[in-house]
């Protein structure tokens, strides 16, 4: 194949898929870009930080399952890159980055923007590599892009900016580069193991995550066969949410009530493609049955009992007939009873009089839920978004719910946004922005306006970092360096060419939604929610009601006791329904 090595790479992508790439260009990037200039295939997606590109491929990763790719050029353009990347590495999704390097012969002599990419992140992939020479380049992207499919992972490539310029390798054919399909599932007598434990439990809940994502019906034939509630972690949402009459919602710090005793009342649990993280939030005594494709993190978070190494839609089909299908469901009948009375309790938090300035943000997350698509892609920043949008944004099989969830950073919302409607042209995107997050990469905005991209953006403006002040509250610290003086958010975006409008009650927070929805291009809604609002957890410790009272106590003797009514007045109807 003639041309030069940039040449090569973009024929690799292009025939093994990829269509876009996101980044920014500079001059160690030059010859890339010009070879995707004039091949034309593929879109180069110009950002305005390198951190949305990572990110934008990120969550185009995530949705489609296919290989995405973001690129930097020498430098801080690269280093840009490192956060999308740990989002993109810990949500388990296949990213290819492109990090331009300086010229090849400088490396080592402290040169002009020189950096260690290599070594910067091997941290946040599953493979880095260093290319030296251009014969090296034909083998190493192919590695490159199997692993990072393989793995569900990030691969970066680092190449000298001169390399793209050299000609490609002579005999060097392009060669299509495509995810496998296995199907993965444990011994029989792990099974038989797995079953007695089961069979021999009074009350089995089972925990379920993103490893359920192709397993929605094996999952919920699990929890028929043992009459098992079914708690889902937040990546599960998406996916076991919907037509499934087990499930008790979600535990951990943002869960309810009703996931928590599922699991606490249990005397054997089942745990589904999840890591769930939280220690404290899993039964103390019982036996732990653990299904994960990923052999190394079984065991990681409770004592296991037996580990299955499988995928979840695997190993369940050839666990189920091992099974007693059970015929008294009184345990899972009083979980999912007492599921539906916190949905209650939390549907009513979410009614808002007309006149209600500033609005509650559960009021606002169920109005964007009731107003969005069938099948509508939401995005929600780190903090209260995320928040209120595991508890009032209803999942359906075909609605998708993409964020930060297990990197935990600010400002994934918008960028995460950006990935999707690129890739989905056609299809409703909503980003729940914080204001925080919003303002952090408040630039992006001009992308959406550059690349014609109708995301809808909607602002939860609190004045504040409100899930930082939350956890200074349980700590008993009075919050500090928190408040946010900020602009007028749909101004701004008016000004960078974007459909915006700006509510303050809720009387006309329908009418601004509908209208941003509707509009055919990019809109912000920025939206005026109340700051003290308590997102409380499932069950309160000791140590956080100790936290809250010295909060109190020590606000009121610091001059500030006016917040402690404002934060009462606003939760006076939560405390009543919980």
């Amino acid at each position: 194949m003639a041309g030069t090595v940039a040449d090569l790479i973009v024929a690799t992508l292009k025939t093994s898929g990829v269509r876009r790439v996101y980044g920014l260009p500079g001059d160690s990037l030059n010859g890339f870009t010009d070879a995707l200039r004039r091949d034309g295939g593929i879109t180069w997606e110009l950002v305005r930080h390198e951190e949305a590109a990572a990110f934008a491929a990120a969550a185009e990763a995530g949705v489609t399952g296919r290989l995405t790719v973001c690129a930097g050029t020498s430098g801080p353009g690269s280093v840009h890159l490192v956060n999308g990347l740990y989002d993109a590495q810990r949500s388990r999704v296949p990213v290819l980055a492109i990090a331009a390097h300086i010229p090849q012969d400088e490396i080592g002599s402290d040169y002009f923007q020189e950096t260690r990419p290599q070594f910067l992140f091997r941290e946040c992939s599953v493979y880095c590599e260093l290319v030296s020479t251009p014969e090296q380049v034909p083998w190493l992207m192919e590695i490159a892009m199997r692993t990072a499919l393989e793995r569900d992972g990030v691969a970066v490539l680092v190449i000298p900016g001169e390399m793209f310029l050299a000609d490609a390798p002579k005999g060097a054919a392009r060669r299509p580069v495509v995810r496998s399909s296995s199907h993965i599932r444990p011994d029989d007598a792990s099974l038989e193991r797995a079953a007695e434990v089961l069979n021999g439990a009074d009350r089995v809940t089972i925990l379920a995550g993103a490893g359920c994502a192709d397993a929605h019906d094996e999952a919920v034939a699990l929890a028929d066969a043992l009459k098992a509630p079914m708690v889902h972690a937040l990546r599960g949402k998406d996916f076991l949410e919907y037509d499934n009459p087990y499930d008790v919602g979600l535990t951990g710090l943002i869960g309810y009530s009703s996931g928590y005793r599922a699991m606490e009342h249990c005397d054997a649990l089942l745990m589904l493609g999840t890591d769930f993280p939280y220690r404290p939030f899993y039964p103390p005594n019982a036996s732990v049955v653990q299904v994960d494709v990923r052999g190394e993190h079984i065991g990681r978070r409770v004592p296991v009992d037996v580990p299955l190494v499988g995928t979840v839609k695997d190993t369940a089909q050839a666990l189920l007939p091992l099974l007693e299908r059970r015929t008294d469901d009184s345990f899972a009948r009083t979980m999912t009873d007492h599921y539906r009375r916190v949905r209650t309790r939390q549907d009513k938090l979410a009614q808002s009089k007309p006149d209600t300035s500033p609005l509650h943000p559960q009021h606002l997350t169920a109005t964007i839920d009731r107003l969005a698509a069938p099948d509508a892609a939401f995005t929600a920043d780190v903090g209260t978004p995320t928040v209120w949008a595991a508890r009032y944004l209803r999942m359906n099989g075909r609605r998708r719910l993409v964020g930060s969830f297990n990197h935990g950073t600010m400002a994934n919302a918008l960028p995460h946004a950006i990935g999707i409607q690129a890739s989905h042209p056609d299809r409703q995107v909503i980003a729940l922005a914080g204001d925080g997050g919003l303002a952090m990469l408040l630039g992006e905005l001009s992308t959406l306006r550059q690349m014609g991209l109708p995301v809808k953006v909607v602002v939860f403006n609190n004045g504040a970092l409100a899930f930082v002040e939350l956890e200074m509250k349980a700590a008993g610290i009075v919050h500090y360096g928190t408040g946010l003086d900020n602009p007028d958010f749909a101004a701004q975006a008016r000004a960078a060419g974007l459909y915006a409008a700006r509510v303050q009650r809720a009387g006309e927070l329908e009418d601004a939604l509908r209208a941003a929805f509707d509009h055919d291009g990019p809109a912000v809604v920025d939206v005026h929610i109340t700051r003290q609002e308590l997102s409380l957890p499932p069950k309160l410790t000791y140590e956080q009601l100790k936290g809250f009272t010295l909060f109190a106590t020590r606000t009121i003797l610091s001059g500030r006791g006016d917040e402690i009514l404002e934060l009462t007045r606003t939760n006076l109807r939560q405390i009543r329904l919980e």
